[in-house]
């Protein structure tokens, strides 16, 4: 299927899930699946260099923060009671997304000639450094947080969680759509190279450095946009609860349960993490959602270590052998010989 009607069909479910939710006319359908569409686009943005190109990126707490911190110090700059009215929040989506993807950009340059452990120390060490940043940043409201005043309804939704839904789920899709033309270019090929063997693929002729400083802006970039609307929605935004290492876990279990070598793995893990984990939150609670990730990532890994789309994969393609094994061997065996035990004629 070609990106445009693909987009299409994004955009016709996107409108089926969006009227379902006004449908059953509770609010808190809105806040926790503005929370599942976080991370479909967090996961989302994680793989295109964690599954496509084989980087592991603890970092993504620090993009997400950036997007939203980006937010918090437009707020203060221009006024609290102002900035809905000046700047939307798609507009500030866009800040967030250059903010952290230019970050993303330099974090690239300097830590990509690492590999394997070491540039997964490396991302988790530039999120230690800007959180020591944001703490000691007063403008932003430093180690004290800072509170944002958000509108009390949206034009033509009502409330405005159902604003910051939307706009979410546009977000979700853009994503989506962004990894499937990856996944299918010879961007997405030299990701994948990349990725079996790095050095089989500068010998090729790939631009390896080029290639991976690509995926972590892109990468950088969409996470950022997903933490842009963030302190609208939380209400107040505290160090601790963007850099929360939630986001980090998370944003690698749900395409590693799902599966990282295709665009839809991350969708199938964060919508059935994220639900499992929103459904906890109420009946249980929330200290439980970590122990949740950690035994289903470890079952995982050791069950299904391609995630839900392998095993679809397996299954799907062992049915295949086995039919045409039965037909090759109905074709190849010979007759049966008569019950009377003399061969069959053979005609003239």
């Amino acid at each position: 299927m070609r990106t445009l009607p693909f987009l299409i069909i994004s955009l016709a479910v996107a409108g089926l899930v969006f009227a379902a939710a006004l449908a059953i006319g509770n609010d808190y359908i809105f806040f926790a699946g503005y929370v599942v569409l976080e991370y479909i686009v967090l996961s989302t943005a994680w793989n295109i260099l964690g599954g496509y190109c084989g980087y592991v990126n603890f970092g993504t707490g620090a993009f997400f923060a950036l997007g939203a911190y980006s937010t918090v110090a437009i707020y203060n700059l221009i006024g609290a009671n102002e900035l809905p009215n000046v700047i939307p929040i798609p507009v500030l989506m866009l800040v967030g997304g250059i903010v952290s993807g230019i970050v993303g950009f330099g974090m690239g340059y300097l830590t990509l000639r690492l590999r394997g452990a070491f540039f997964s120390i490396a991302t988790l060490a530039l999120a230690v450094v800007l959180q020591t940043l944001i703490i000691n940043w007063d403008f932003v409201g430093g180690s004290r947080g800072a509170y944002i005043l958000r509108p009390e309804a949206a034009p033509l939704l009502g409330g405005y969680v159902r604003y910051l839904f939307l706009i979410m789920l546009l977000l979700a899709v853009g994503a989506l759509v962004i990894a499937r033309l990856i996944e299918r270019s010879r961007l997405g090929y030299g990701m994948a190279t990349i990725r079996d063997d790095e050095l089989a693929a500068e010998a090729s002729g790939v631009p390896t450095l080029r290639v991976k400083l690509i995926a972590t802006t892109i990468s950088g970039a969409l996470m950022g946009m997903a933490g842009a609307p963030f302190p609208y929605y939380i209400g107040y935004l505290q160090p601790d609860s963007t850099f929360a290492l939630d986001y980090a876990i998370n944003a690698i279990a749900m395409p590693l349960i799902g599966g990282t070598s295709t665009w839809v793995g991350p969708l199938i893990g964060a919508i059935l993490l994220d639900s499992l984990q929103q459904l906890v939150t109420v009946t249980v609670s929330s200290a439980v959602n970590l122990l949740i990730v950690g035994c289903l990532l470890v079952a995982f890994v050791i069950l299904a270590p391609n995630g839900i789309v392998g095993l679809f994969h397996k299954y799907f393609r062992r049915k295949n052998d086995d039919f045409i094994g039965r037909r090759r061997t109905g074709l190849d065996t010979p007759e049966a010989a008569p019950a009377g035990g003399s061969a069959p004629e053979t005609p003239a």
